[in-house]
């Protein structure tokens, strides 16, 4: 699983001196981060490296604080009953956030973490970009996600993604040969560049290993394409797209920020963009509502999530870069254990912010999966 959803390589260097940025794609790796690290910097991606600005909005959704109580709630682990403040303290959770019915039932922060602080997504963004295409459709920059990549990226033309869809990059499904080994060296994820033109030249000259559609491969590159191809139909950076669709509009409460593959350069895909735990939160709202605004605007198409949260050919456990859940539900994933759960039926949305030992760990992914629906069943009681 941790290769599946680690969304890009993101390394660290020291910060410059004279006020100049670090290069996070420098030469030592996030994944190798003391938790010490982990804590200060998964904060301070903007005072780290190149970012880009989100801007909060000037009318904030309220999330007020629900008279429902999870006072006194265990969950199972292992047999036995685990309180919240034991399964956030044993699964280095800085961030927990629950919210039913459009109201906050749970709040807690740990580990120096807070509610106005920043936290880094990971592939938590690539859900966010899987909402970004469905307002470009929705704007008509984008007719439909039949269309093929090199309409909007000649570059790619007469090599591996010559064939490839908007719907397969969107579902992982290009048929490229793409090696995801972080333990490899050699491996596409640790050599591919992360921003155009050069992004372009690697990613065409993978080997095409089946036909475009066919068969779900977790592919880091594919998702810089993604990103490329959206930056390109909107004619504008991803950042601002996303403040002037969704952050404002919707109602965030805080400024964010998108890391960037180089000096003023552009967003990365499928990766970092670092926000609070509130509007983690609010992100799942906006999809638990189909995109619609509170003066009812709609921002997407009417079906574009029930769209994106289908099964795949490919996957039965993958949207339009969506986890599915099972019972309706789908969630956002980040490695090191970020989360936006998300239980239309319950009408319940979990944000989590955490700091992993490692970047991915299978037990803490079923732990966690198994708390957020005891959770989502008890409110649901109630």
């Amino acid at each position: 699983m941790k290769k599946l959803i680690f969304c890009v390589l993101i390394l660290l260097t020291p910060l410059s001196g004279h006020g100049q940025k670090a290069d996070l794609l420098g030469t030592e790796h996030i994944l190798f981060w003391t938790p010490e690290q982990q804590q200060s910097g998964y904060s301070s991606i903007a005072d780290l490296g190149n970012t880009r600005l989100i801007k909060a909005s000037h009318d904030v959704l309220n999330l007020p604080n629900s008279e429902v109580s999870l006072a006194g709630f265990e969950h199972s682990y292992k047999g036995t009953a685990s309180s919240i403040d034991d399964f956030m303290q044993r699964t280095r959770t800085a961030g927990l956030l629950v919210i039913h019915d459009q109201q906050i039932v749970l709040e807690k922060y740990s580990l120096g973490h807070a509610e106005d602080k920043p936290w880094i997504s990971f592939s938590v963004s690539k859900s966010v970009v899987s909402l970004l295409f469905g307002a470009a459709i929705k704007d008509g920059l984008i007719k439909d996600v039949n269309e093929l990549a090199t309409d909007y990226l000649p570059h790619l033309k007469g090599g591996a993604y010559a064939d490839v869809r908007i719907k397969d990059l969107l579902q992982m499904a290009s048929g490229a040969a793409w090696n995801e080994d972080y333990a490899d060296p050699d491996s596409d994820v640790a050599n591919a560049p992360y921003g155009p033109p050069a992004l372009f030249t690697y990613m065409s000259q993978l080997e095409k290993k089946s036909p475009a559609g066919e068969d779900f491969n977790y592919n880091t590159g594919e998702t810089s394409v993604a990103g490329a191809l959206l930056r390109a139909a909107v004619g504008n950076n991803l950042s601002v797209y996303l403040q002037r669709k969704i952050w404002q509009p919707f109602g965030m409460e805080s400024n964010a920020n998108w890391l960037l593959s180089a000096p003023d350069g552009e967003e990365i895909g499928g990766c970092c963009i670092s926000a609070t735990l509130r509007d983690y939160g609010r992100l799942g709202l906006f999809a638990l509502g189909n995109g619609r605004l509170a003066d009812g605007t709609s921002v997407l198409p009417k079906d574009w999530v029930s769209q994106s949260t289908a099964p795949s050919k490919g996957s039965e456990g993958y949207g339009y870069y969506w986890w599915l859940q099972g019972q309706g539900a789908y969630a956002a994933k980040g490695v090191f254990g970020q989360f936006i759960w998300i239980d239309p039926s319950r009408n319940v949305v979990i944000a989590m912010h955490s700091a992993w030992p490692s970047a991915w760990e299978d037990a803490y992914e079923a732990e966690v999966t198994g708390l957020f629906q005891e959770i989502a069943v008890k409110l649901d009681a109630q």
